[in-house]
Parts: structure tokens; sequence; C-alpha cells
């Protein structure tokens, strides 16, 4: 017979958002089980953010002699280990996990529970000897790798990134399907560590971002010798002797061969709602993953979704914002809404390439002429010539009053200043305020305030301005 646990919260998935909200609620006092099947930690641990960071920062490093050459500096002689390089992959990992272990947790107070589990009714979710009949519940699960109806995929090994970061040996030729911001990093690193890359991306690449801005990652990382092959859709792949043939076809119609020797699928993310039990819970969801309301509430009111289960943006710091927002909607009873508009994202290739806010498009399409673009480049910034960065550029997006609506840069460090963006825009900062900050000299930041002093730039030509200043010097 099942054990019966009635806590105040349940949580499905051990990621960033269930931990998220388990720790958070225990340190109210809060009687919480959290469930996970896998591991602790999750995709962004395991297989995600943590893994591929490290694996990039390996590369900027194999990259070095090439941009020491600039300063005078040489080293003779370079090898690249990427066995070694994967252990400081795994060395990232393991410093990491203690703060995600079923052991703090459970230090925590919560009821960790290393188990699958499946609603069975609407209020009732089971877990190998454990029924759980919580008040509220919170589904987050997270997402997989999405694996396309490709021919001939089902009949290959291929990659995704819960297996990429388990290579011990540089893949002789890698080709990656799909052109958003994880194909790209992962093409750039394992280019830099010594790998022959092609990317296949049906559409654009880097579709999301601002198109003047993602064409300079592009032509970087070609400049560094990834093949990145546009507007070309791939069509079957087979097994060969010496690893994978890929057949795509070109938007002019023209069909390539490509043969690789390692294929890395990363044409998306799948929501993780199979063997939940969703239906008997009444809670709606389809291809996108689980509905939600502004609240983030299902269609069950009992019932959360957080994170990528829920669609919309799915990054790790979205699934910690939304925690605290379930934590303070259960816990304290306060009304919550969860606004994408003020949601950054970062994709962290050399350059990085940073957004926030209303696109250049978007904010035009909203407000017309009063949106208003202002740009500031790197190479007329002074530390990024001391570091040798000049290739970059930050725009922000001006409206009515000139308050921020939006903001895209691509650049060195371009997701550290979009940090003080981001808090600008959901502050509703003006261009007054972003260009009377002081910023400390010479730091990239000083970007920003280029950029917002331009809004101003008209000003001294305003015949009534003069007239002002001329009536001011009258007296004295």
């Amino acid at each position: 017979m099942a054990s019966l646990l009635t806590p105040d919260i349940c949580v499905i998935g051990a990621g960033s958002a269930g931990l998220s909200v388990a720790a958070a609620a225990a340190a109210f006092g809060v009687d919480v089980v959290l469930i996970e099947k896998g591991l602790m930690g999750g995709d962004c641990l395991n297989y995600g953010c943590v893994p591929s960071k490290a694996l990039l920062a390996a590369a900027r490093a194999a990259s070095a002699e090439a941009k020491n050459s600039k300063f005078g500096i040489s080293a003779k002689g370079r090898t690249i280990d990427f066995a070694r390089a994967n252990d400081h992959v795994r060395q990232v990992i393991a410093a990491i996990e203690p703060h995600d272990s079923q052991e703090r947790f459970e230090g925590l107070g919560v009821t960790v529970l290393r188990e699958t589990a499946a609603f069975t009714a609407p209020g009732v979710l089971i877990a190998a000897d454990y029924e759980i009949r919580a008040r509220r519940f919170v589904i987050a699960t997270g997402s997989s790798a999405m694996v396309p109806p490709i021919p001939g995929l089902d009949e290959v090994s291929f990659l995704t990134n819960e297996t990429l970061f388990g290579l011990r040996e540089v893949p002789e030729h890698l080709a990656i399907v799909g052109g958003g911001p994880i194909g790209l990093e992962m093409a750039q690193a394992h280019c830099r560590l010594g790998a022959r890359v092609t990317v296949f991306e049906a559409q654009k690449a880097l579709a999301k971002d601002d198109p003047e801005l993602a064409a300079i990652v592009l032509e970087a990382l070609r400049s560094e010798g990834v093949e990145i092959l546009e507007g070309t859709g791939v069509e079957k792949v087979a097994k060969t002797d010496g690893g994978i043939l890929v057949t795509a076809k070109a938007k002019d119609g023209k069909t390539l061969e490509v043969p690789a020797s390692h294929l890395l699928v990363a044409a998306g993310r799948a929501p993780n709602v199979t063997g939940l039990g969703l239906e008997a819970a009444g809670v709606a969801f389809d291809r996108k993953g689980i509905r939600v309301d502004k609240g983030l509430r299902t269609s069950n009111r009992k019932i959360y979704a957080i994170g990528d289960v829920a669609g919309g943006l799915q990054f790790t710091h979205v699934a910690g914002h939304q925690a605290g927002l379930v934590i303070r909607s259960i816990v304290f009873r306060l009304p919550v809404a969860m606004n994408e508009d003020l949601v950054p994202w970062v994709t962290y290739t050399s350059p990085e390439l940073g957004h926030v806010g209303l696109s250049q498009a978007a904010a035009r399409e909203k407000y017309g002429k009063k949106a208003r673009v202002l740009a500031a480049d790197y190479s007329g910034n002074d530390r990024a010539r001391t570091e040798g960065e000049t290739t970059g550029r930050l725009k922000l997006i001006a409206g009515p009053g000139g308050r921020l609506l939006g903001a895209d840069i691509v650049g060195a460090q371009a997701g550290e200043i979009v940090n003080l963006l981001s808090l600008a825009l959901s502050k509703k900062m003006t261009m007054k305020d972003l260009a009377g900050f002081v910023a400390p000299y010479p730091t990239l930041g000083e970007l920003v305030r280029r950029a917002a002093i331009s809004y101003y730039a008209e000003t001294p030509k305003n015949v009534w301005v003069r007239r002002a200043i001329a009536l001011l010097r009258k007296f004295g």
C-alpha cells in the first residue's frame, strides 16, 4: 500500500526551476516534496548551460594564440588536448553539483524522492510507493533536445546536448543540424578545439536576434573556419563506413552531400510532458508545452508549470524568475504575472550577442517614427581599443519621451552589458537616465552612455535652445 504524503507543495523536477522553488519554500518553513527521476540539477547543470560554457571557456583558451599575435606575443608549440578540455567540463560540473545535490536539499528540510511520478487524478500524484496529495503542485520537468523527422536519423548514431559532452576525442568533422544559439556556440567551440565544423540551417541562423548584429557573429565564425549553410535543410542522413553522410538541399534547389564523422542535432527543444499523467490531472498541454496563464497556473488551478515545460522563452534565468513568482503566489498568496518583454538573452559565441526588450523592428511597428535607434560602435570605445576587441556594436531602442524600449549588442562582454540594460528596462529608465550616470573610464559600459547621449545630438542645433542660451548670457 502506498505511503501517503501531504506536503504544502510538491515539485516535480529538480532542475533550476524546481530547485529554486523547493529551496525558497523550505527557507520559509513550508513542507515540500521534491521529485526527480534523473540527475539532480537537471539539464542546465548536467547537459546545458554549465558544460557548454565550460567548453566555450576551454575553446577561448585554445584560440588565444591568434589573438595574442597582435599584442606581439607568440607561443610556439601549442597543442590542444581535447580530453583535458573535457576534463575541465567535468570538473566544473562536479564543483557545482553539491549545491544542487539531494543531500543539500534534504538538509534544508525538503523530502526528496528520486522516482518517476505521474498524476492519477487532479490532486493525486503517484511516485513509486508514495501517494502525494499536496495543496499545490509545481511541474518543472524542463525540456529535451527535439529530434526532427529526418529520414535515416533513427539509423545513425547522433549526438544531442545530453551526449555531446561525453566525447573524449575531438570530432574530425562535426555536422550540426540547427543554426540557433546552441548550434553556433558548439560549432565555434569545437572548431577552436580542432574539429572541422559544418552547420546546416534551413532558415536563417540566429533568426531571433537583430539581423545586422547577428551577421557580425556569423562573419566571425566563418572567419575562424566554421562553415554555415543558411537556407539549407537536411533532407536525409545515412550511415557510411567512415561516419555519416548528410544530404541537404539549398534554397536554390542545389543538393549537397557532406560526409561527417559526427552529427549533432541542435534543432530546438521539446517540453518534457510525456508520462506525467497530465490528462488525468486535467492539465491542458500541446506540443509547445503546458498551457499556463500569466500567473503560471495551468488549467488545474492547484497545479503550476514553470521553466521549459511551460513553453515560452527557454532559459535558466527565466526558470529562476518564474520560480520566484510561483513562491509569491503559493506561499504569500500575492498576484503575479510573467512579463517576457523584460527577459534578456545572450548567445555566448565570440563575439557575444545579447538582447533585451523590443527589437528594432517591433519597436518601429508599435511606435512608428517615435521609435529611434541609437548606436555606439566598439571601435569608438577606448577600452575596446586597448583590449583589441573593436568588433561590435550596441543599439538602444528609444521610444516616446526617450524611454528605453529595448537593446541589442554584439561584442566582447555583451552579456555583462545586457545586465545593466535589463535593469534599466525593468525600471523604465530613459535616455536621460542612461546618459547621466557616471561610468568608470575606461570600460565597455561607456558604450551605453555614448549611445544614450546621441539621443540629444540635435539639441545644440535647436533654435529655441540657442535663443535661451543667448538670453542667459545677458545676465552675466
